[in-house]
């Protein structure tokens, strides 16, 4: 049977589907085969929160048979007295889920609105939630919702909301207050026999996108950037008013709703915007009036990427309608603002405790790379990333600090970066922003450097002139201890990123060269092949280097090392000078590590797969189980790696650099918002490792 957890909210927009996102997201980290079940879905079978957890994590059961019953065919049957039937649908409906998967998150059933008729239904579909949790055999964990309450209301509704769901014969794990007002955060203790845990009010999780409204309104979209309409409405302004006035009124994150023949108030409040003193949602025009052309072409040359919506209704009912929009989970990076609120409040160790699920032995994508947030989460280290203004990086970095994952500086000229963060509607947090050229650490970085380099002339002139180039900038920060690790490529060449490395950090002491290695995520195990990325034809002893790096990597990242050292031969069954480099690198590892499991040389078939290896190299502790794939040479490397990546659809992380004093990690030029965010992870952790 599956181990499944039942959400359930105590009333409206309690925010459970944030708390549902979060614990799928743990249990995620621990096992593969994690499903999501509604036992009522209203339309036509489908749910946007289902569709968008299932969405990042894919699960063993498709969308369309992810819930029990629409919400039509449950008044059907409740009219003609047919209530059990309703619970044996849908508890039929649960357990096919649950026979494909490991673990379940159920997520109740929307309650009722606020009027009258709506609070006379709660305890009875309380009643309905408590009744289907117990058929399925699930743990409860109620929602309550802290909005607008005082720290001793908020301790009695967390009561009561315990008791309610114990008398109902549910089984409670544990209670989580969402949304709780700074006000009634250091409260009382609500005085319960399971773990309760608050999460704050966090604005963007609670205000829609751009997008949601405009769907909302049935606007058309006039002009904005492809990212226009991901943008958080915090705020509603009408503009009515003369310029100052609106003007005076706009905030941060504020949607402005105006007719479309109020050009000054468009123009001014793009302005306003492109000069940086405040940040807009976007622009609605009202009455389905669009603006002159002579204005729209003005307000696209201040490039403020905002979008702007014409919608037929008129301020009063677009206001109105607009205020009616609830926020869903339907971006990546409000899903990341969720995790991060989530996780920086509820004691995940704790609650994986209470859920009690036993990690499994299989490592799929997702949980290696959700490994990776987590122990980086649980060493906070610092790093550099040289590329501050790109967008990549930019985004990369609202995730990466709302996630807890790292400290970060941006290198370039601050008001450059703080611009385009405005215009991607990015928030940096507390990001340290530093531009090389007029940095203090300037002088001393020139002097420090001349020193390393005066065995190549370099003078300290030219040493001024090389430590304002990003990468070297940021590659001194890590030397000085001003950071722990470096990322950079995403718009440099691996030569210009890891360069500066060799030159200034170097490498440890035992190592003669620095290397890399690719994590390649399979559908159940994770690989290590190196080197897939740096050195083109390396000789015995730097193979062995790489095997001795990429095996201590592996371990570093949970990886049990098994090294392969392969080649065109198994054994003794071919010969050659490529073949002699293998079997004298291989013995050199032996040499120098006689507890490591390293076979060579061995070819790629008999390094995997159990059976090949049991007729060429019966009895070998690596063959057939090997973990860590050392190639001989870069060609074959590369194009293994490529190979596989696209034939099997695995994920290749990397490449990750190893043998150097301190982490510098070299990006992909196409690499991905997600990559730069799991090679973020991998630096940090190396960081810590040192």
């Amino acid at each position: 049977m599956a181990r499944s957890v039942y959400v359930v909210g105590l009333g409206p927009s309690v925010g459970k589907g944030a708390v549902a996102l979060g614990i799928v997201e743990l249990l995620s980290r621990q096992v593969a085969g994690v499903s999501v079940f509604r036992p009522l879905v209203s339309g036509a079978g489908s749910d946007p929160l289902v569709t968008s957890l299932q969405e990042r994590y894919p699960g063993p059961v498709p969308a369309a048979d992810s819930f029990g019953v629409t919400m039509a065919e449950a008044s059907a049957l409740i009219a003609d007295g047919k209530r059990e039937e309703l619970i044996g649908r849908i508890v039929e409906r649960y357990r096919a889920v649950e026979r494909l998967s490991t673990a379940v998150v159920i997520i109740g059933s929307d309650f009722s609105d606020n009027t009258d008729e709506g609070r006379d239904e709660l305890p009875r579909e309380l009643a309905f939630n408590a009744r289907l949790a117990t058929e399925f055999g699930s743990v409860v964990i109620p929602v309550v919702s802290g909005e607008g309450r005082s720290a001793e209301s908020l301790a009695g509704a967390v009561r009561s909301a315990y008791h309610s769901l114990a008398d109902l014969g549910a089984t409670v794990a544990a209670v989580i207050a969402n949304r709780v007002p700074p006000a009634a955060s250091g409260g009382p203790a609500p005085g319960l026999p399971v773990p309760f845990w608050a999460i704050p009010e966090f604005p963007v999780l609670a205000a829609p996108t751009v997008g949601e409204v405009a769907d909302a309104l049935d606007a058309t979209v006039l002009s904005g950037t492809p990212g226009a309409l991901d943008r958080d409405v915090l705020d509603y302004v009408v503009g009515a008013a003369h310029v100052p006035t609106v003007l005076a009124h706009l905030t941060d994150g504020a949607l402005l709703i105006t007719p479309g023949d109020r050009a000054d108030l468009l123009v001014a409040a793009s302005a306003a915007h492109a000069a940086g003193t405040v940040t807009l949602a976007g622009l609605v025009l009202t009455l389905g009036e669009p603006p002159d052309p002579r204005v729209v072409e003005v307000i696209e040359r201040l490039n403020t990427g905002l979008a702007m919506l014409v919608t037929k209704s008129d301020s009063f009912h677009t206001i109105a309608a607009s205020d009616r929009v609830e926020a869903r989970l339907g971006t990546p990076r409000k899903v990341e603002a969720a995790l991060g609120v989530f996780e920086a409040n509820v004691d995940t160790a704790a609650l994986s405790t209470v859920l009690d699920v036993a990690r499994s032995s299989k490592v799929t994508p997702l949980m290696f790379e959700n490994n990776l947030i987590d122990r980086a989460r649980a060493d906070r280290r610092h790093l550099v990333l040289p590329e501050g203004t790109e967008e990549r990086i930019l985004r990369a970095t609202e995730t990466l600090l709302r996630r807890g994952v790292a400290g970060l500086t941006l290198l370039g000229d601050p008001d450059e970066i703080t611009r385009r963060a405005r215009e991607l509607g990015v928030d940096l947090g507390d990001a340290r922003l530093i531009d090389p050229a007029t940095s203090p650490w300037r002088d001393d970085f020139a002097a420090r450097y001349a020193e390393i380099r005066k065995g190549r002339a370099v003078t300290l002139e030219l040493a001024y002139d090389v430590v304002r180039d990003v990468n070297y900038f940021g590659t001194m920060m890590v030397a000085s201890g001003y950071a722990d690790g470096m990322v950079s490529g995403s718009v440099h060449t691996t030569a210009a990123t890891i360069r500066p490395a060799f030159e200034i950090i170097k490498t440890v002491p035992e190592v003669s060269v620095a290397s890399s290695v690719f994590f390649m995520l399979l559908a159940d195990r994770v690989l290590v092949y190196g080197d897939c990325a740096v050195n083109p034809d390396p000789d015995a002893a730097q193979l062995a280097d790489i095997a001795l790096s990429s095996a201590t990597t592996a371990a570093a990242f949970g990886i049990e090392p098994r090294v392969a050292m392969l080649s065109y031969s198994t054994g003794k069954s071919g010969a050659g000078a490529d073949v002699e480099k293998v079997a004298a690198a291989t013995a050199l590892v032996r040499e120098r590590r006689p507890d490591l499991p390293v076979e060579g040389p061995i070819q790629y078939d008999a390094a995997i797969d159990p059976a090949v290896a049991a007729a060429k190299l019966p009895g070998s502790t690596v063959a057939g189980q090997a973990t860590v794939f050392v190639f001989p040479d870069l060609n074959t490397g590369n194009n293994t790696y490529k190979a596989v990546q696209r034939s099997a659809n695995a994920v290749a992380v990397g490449p990750v650099m190893q043998g150097l004093r301190r982490p510098v990690n070299d990006l992909s030029r196409g690499a991905t918002v997600k990559d730069i965010i799991n090679t973020v992870a991998i630096t940090a952790i190396q960081a810590g490792a040192k």
